[in-house]
C-alpha cells in the first residue's frame, strides 16, 4: 500500500468507529473520526464484552478499564406483578444473563476515545452528505457543506447508516424480527437493588430493569408487533405510544410511564438485523452495526463491532492494496457474522407470551432452570475451563508492512 493510502475517514464514534481507529493508528494510518454528535454519546444502556471482543480489549490493554466500569449487576431475576422472585440467575452460574465484562455503552464509548484521541482527529458535529470516488481517493462532502479527501471511507455508523445508504442505497436489507424496544436512564428508586428484574406482562410485553455504576437506573420495555414503523415517529408521538403500551401491564408500569415524559434521552426502535450482499463499494465500506447488525437479543453486537474493526484494520495493514484487504477481511469475517445472525428458534416470541398463562410457564420454565437441582446438572456437563475470550473466529497476529512515512 502506497502513501497515498494512509488517509482514512470513519463515520461514527461508537464502538466500531474508534476500535478500527485505534487499530488503524497503531499500524500507522493517518485516521480521522466524524461524529454526527456535538459530543461523544455516552447514553445506553447495559453491554457485556465477551469472546473476541474480550481478547481484542486485552490487546488492546482496556480490559481493566472495562472491567473496574463493571455495572455492578449481581444477576437476573424474574419477578410477578407483586415483585416476589420467580427465578434468579447469578452473574456466577453457568449461562448466566449478567457477564463478568457488564459494561454501560457509553462507558466503554468513553474508554475508547481517551485510548484513541491523542493519535485520532476527532470532529464532531458533522456528519456525511455526499460522496464521490475515484481510483485514488474518495471526495466527501459534509453537513455543513464543507469537503474533504481521503483514500478510504468507512462507515461505521449504526444501524440506521446514512452513510451506508450513501454508498449501497436500499441494496442492505433491514430485516426487522417482530420486536420493538425502549431505553432510557430513571432515578433510583428503593425497589432497586443490584439484581437485574425481568417482569413479562400478558398481551407479549416485557419490563426490565438493571443497576448501573452512576447513581441511577436503566429501564428497558419491549413489545412484539408487526412492522408499523413506529421508530419513524416523531419523539412525542413515540413517547405516547409507550405509555399505551405500558398501560395496564402491571409491576412498575406506572413508573415507567410517569419517567418517559420527564427524560429527554428515550431510545426508540425497532429491532433488526442488517443483511448486507456486499460491504465494500470501491475505496468505500462499513462494518459493525451498519455492515452486519445482529440485533441486541444475539449480545454480540459489541463483539462483532471489535472483531471487525482489529480484522480490518489488520488487511489493510499487511495487504498490497485496499481491493485484497477487503477481500480478505470478508473472507475471514462473513461466516462468523453469519453464524452470530442465526437466532435462537422461538426469539423473540418466546420470551413475550401474550397470554396470563403463557406468562405463568414462562416463569415456573425460568424458576426449573434456576433450580439448585438444574444447577448441579449443568455443572456436570458443563465445561470445567470457561474462557471468556474464545469464539469461534480466529484472530491473527497481524505483521503490518512498514508503510512510508
Amino acid at each position: 500500500m502506497n502513501r497515498i493510502d494512509k488517509k482514512v475517514l470513519i463515520s461514527g464514534a461508537s464502538i466500531a468507529g474508534p476500535t478500527l481507529a485505534y487499530w488503524l493508528a497503531k499500524y500507522g494510518f493517518e485516521v480521522t473520526v466524524v461524529e454526527r454528535s456535538a459530543s461523544l454519546r455516552l447514553g445506553g444502556q447495559n453491554l457485556d464484552v465477551r469472546g473476541a471482543g474480550r481478547a481484542i480489549a486485552r490487546m488492546m490493554d482496556i480490559e481493566k478499564d472495562i472491567l473496574a466500569a463493571n455495572t455492578g449487576e449481581i444477576g437476573l431475576q424474574f419477578v410477578n406483578k407483586d415483585n416476589k422472585v420467580e427465578a434468579a440467575f447469578p452473574a456466577d452460574g453457568a449461562g448466566g444473563f449478567t457477564a463478568e465484562a457488564e459494561i454501560l455503552r457509553g462507558d466503554l464509548v468513553n474508554i475508547l476515545y481517551n485510548k484513541t484521541k491523542d493519535d485520532v482527529c476527532y470532529v464532531f458535529g458533522k456528519y456525511i452528505t455526499g460522496i464521490a470516488q475515484n481510483d485514488s481517493h474518495v471526495n466527501v462532502t459534509y453537513s455543513d457543506g464543507s469537503e474533504a479527501v481521503f483514500n478510504l471511507l468507512i462507515a461505521a455508523d449504526g444501524v440506521r447508516s446514512t452513510t451506508r445508504h450513501l454508498l449501497f442505497g436500499d441494496e442492505p436489507k433491514i430485516k426487522f424480527i417482530g420486536l420493538y424496544n425502549a431505553w432510557y436512564t430513571i432515578p433510583k428508586a428503593e425497589t432497586d437493588t443490584k439484581w437485574a428484574r425481568w417482569y413479562t406482562a400478558p398481551e407479549s410485553r416485557v419490563m426490565l430493569i438493571r443497576p448501573d455504576n452512576h447513581g441511577t437506573t436503566r429501564a428497558s420495555f419491549s413489545f412484539l408487533s408487526e412492522d408499523k414503523g413506529y421508530q419513524k415517529l416523531p419523539a412525542k408521538e413515540q413517547k405516547q405510544l409507550l405509555k399505551e403500551k405500558l398501560s395496564g401491564a402491571g409491576w412498575e408500569a406506572e413508573r415507567l410511564i410517569e419517567e418517559i415524559d420527564k427524560n429527554d434521552d428515550v431510545y426508540f426502535d425497532g429491532i433488526s438485523q442488517v443483511q448486507a450482499a456486499r460491504w465494500f463499494n470501491g475505496r468505500a465500506g462499513m462494518i459493525g452495526d451498519a455492515a452486519y447488525c445482529p440485533t441486541p437479543v444475539t449480545g454480540m453486537g459489541t463483539t462483532l463491532a471489535m472483531v471487525g474493526a482489529y480484522l480490518l484494520a489488520g488487511e489493510l495493514a499487511q495487504q498490497d492494496n485496499h481491493q485484497d484487504a477487503f477481500m480478505a477481511y470478508e473472507k475471514r469475517m462473513r461466516p462468523f457474522v453469519e453464524e452470530v445472525q442465526q437466532l435462537p428458534p422461538g426469539v423473540p416470541w418466546l420470551a413475550h407470551p401474550k397470554s396470563k398463562f403463557g406468562v405463568a410457564l414462562l416463569n415456573t420454565v425460568a424458576s426449573i432452570l434456576a433450580s439448585g437441582f438444574v444447577k448441579k446438572i449443568s455443572k456436570l456437563f458443563g465445561s470445567k475451563e470457561k474462557d471468556p475470550t474464545k469464539d469461534k473466529i480466529e484472530l491473527p497476529d497481524f505483521k503490518p508492512r512498514k508503510l512510508p512515512a
